[in-house]
């Protein structure tokens, strides 16, 4: 399929059939035995070859350096098997252990997310329930907003399956499920 050269594209070409020298001609550095070829008056130019078509594709971005073979996946969008979710949202599912941070500062809430995570690990408890607190309607909770991070960036993030919010029945908007790998 062929299409037509746009105004700026033929300008292009001109300018590059301008500046083309022809091949030196295989006898014209050597003596030639006839004086009459030396007379001659130069070769017409070659018609320039037809321009190729454009591709409508653009070419593929270039890969990055450095990829990552397995990128982290935030906890809060980390799946979950259908069962597993469908529990959580019911409420169905009991946590093992209930780690409260609401009234704590940053950083005891910090030690103390910490310290529960790696006894809940080394027990082989599974369902963790985080109790941050909602925060105020003109405060939000601080905790709350930082748990996302510090589960992403933390020692344990390997560990880590999925963290999900609480059914109402276990503190609604102010707690999360924090669910370990095996």
């Amino acid at each position: 399929m062929s299409r037509r050269l746009t105004v700026q594209e033929r300008a292009l070409w001109s300018r590059v059939a301008a500046s083309v020298r022809p091949l030196k001609d295989k006898m014209q550095g050597k003596n030639s035995a006839t004086p009459a070829a030396a007379s001659l008056p130069p070769a017409p130019k070659p018609a320039p070859p037809p321009p190729q078509p454009v591709r409508d594709r653009p070419a593929p971005p270039p890969r990055p350096l450095n990829t990552p073979k397995n990128p982290k996946i935030p906890v809060v969008t980390a799946t979950l098997d259908g069962g597993w979710d469908r529990r959580l949202r019911q409420g169905d599912i009991s946590p093992d252990r209930v780690i409260d941070l609401h009234g704590h500062t940053l950083a005891a809430a910090y030690d103390r997310l910490d310290f529960a995570i790696a006894d809940a690990r080394g027990s082989g408890q599974r369902i963790l329930l985080i109790v941050t607190g909602k925060g105020r309607g003109d405060r939000p909770g601080r905790i709350r907003g930082e748990l996302s991070h510090w589960l992403d960036n933390g020692n344990h993030r390997s560990a880590i399956a999925a963290l999900r919010p609480a059914h109402p029945r276990h503190g609604g908007g102010g707690a999360f499920y924090l669910i370990l790998r095996r």
